[in-house]
């Protein structure tokens, strides 16, 4: 595998070290030792894989709050997606900022989304599969969410959005829930009820 970093802290690409023969070739996705070395603690507790049928779709950008905040590997399997993580770590340097990843089964490359960040992605093809390492089981109570298109995260999506859940655009801006994002996901903070209603 070749690891390398983000401007983001502890966000990866992982690529692949393919060893081609006349079959095809061989790589390692994925290996604890390897991500260990680089201060990551590479625990699996689920697998998720999500099926897009169509290009220009988005999925997020979703976050869990601590305790439930996870780390995840996502691995595009079929197609092609423009991968985003935003920023949500309070005491971080690039608070708010976000990167943007090409991901694609024909490239290999995985990027790993640390703990207290936002996730999302825009299909760039049709029939999109994506393979998600989570490191916590889900936690649907501790679940948040950003808008995709909110004018102060300021994200270039490559094309125009095609479709999204009723319950993705739904989501409010950063500037209705900032407040809460910094408290609930500041390092040690305490755990507070998400209220409802």
């Amino acid at each position: 595998m070749q690891l390398t970093p983000t401007s983001i802290d502890g966000a990866w690409t992982i690529d692949l070290d393919r060893q081609v023969d006349r079959r095809g070739w061989f790589a390692r996705a994925f290996c604890v030792t390897e991500l260990a070395s680089i201060g990551l603690d590479p625990v699996v507790r689920q697998a998720n894989i999500s099926h897009t049928e169509q290009a220009g779709t988005v999925r997020g950008l979703h976050f869990q709050y601590p305790p439930a905040d996870e780390s995840k590997v996502v691995r595009v399997m079929s197609g092609a997606i423009s991968d985003v993580i935003v920023d949500l770590r309070p005491e971080s340097a690039t608070f708010l900022d976000h990167i943007m990843i090409e991901l694609s089964a024909h490239s290999g490359r995985a990027l790993i989304v640390p703990p207290r960040c936002a996730h999302g992605f825009m299909t760039l093809t049709d029939q999109v599969e994506v393979l998600y390492l989570m490191s916590r089981d889900h936690a649907p109570n501790d679940e948040g969410g950003l808008r995709f298109d909110d004018p102060d995260l300021a994200i270039e999506w490559p094309r125009t959005a095609s479709l999204l859940s009723d319950r993705d655009a739904a989501f409010p801006t950063v500037r209705h829930q900032r407040a809460t994002i910094a408290a609930r996901m500041a390092a040690g903070a305490p755990v507070l009820p998400i209220p409802h209603g």
